[in-house]
């Protein structure tokens, strides 16, 4: 079992690489489990519920890619997390949709590269094309999430 600054020294898209290479669902729930955050199961709702949709346009976000070396000059999606509610449907609804795609490239453009990228997956319910991650092992990792009913 991880200690809890390990928890919290890997970005987001280290975890779900880690989850995606492991061999067996048995091991991909303890991994799940061992380097569980709030930024990690927001990441997974959004990815997997289907009541959440988002209100950006589909696709490739047109942002410049902050490739400092991780640790170094950009936010975590460990603390970003918390803003990502803006972005869909119910979230904040009365902001004018350009200020909304404007602070979404904000958001991307301070993440490292590898978490913008997640979002990004997450955001069009694509992660699964990059990792080895379903729904049921989601699921299974963490039965209080209560899947629906978000947007």
């Amino acid at each position: 079992m991880a200690r809890k600054t390990d928890v919290n020294a890997l970005l987001v898209s280290e975890v779900l690489k880690k989850v995606s290479n492991a061999k067996t669902k048995a091991e991909k729930i303890d991994l799940l489990r061992t380097y569980n955050t709030d930024a990690l199961r927001a990441i997974l709702i959004i990815n997997y519920d289907e009541s959440i949709v988002s209100v950006m346009p589909e696709g490739e976000v047109p942002f410049e890619a902050n490739e400092a070396p991780a640790g170094t000059e950009h936010t975590r999606l460990a603390k970003e997390y918390k803003n990502l509610f803006r972005f869909f449907k119910g979230g904040a609804d009365k902001l004018p949709m350009l200020k909304k795609e404007s602070m979404f490239i904000q958001l991307l453009e301070g993440l490292h590269e590898s978490e913008a990228e997640v979002v990004v997956l997450a955001k069009d319910k694509d992660l699964q094309k990059k990792y080895r991650i379903t729904k049921a092992v989601v699921t299974e990792a963490f039965p209080q999430i209560k899947w629906g009913g978000r947007s």
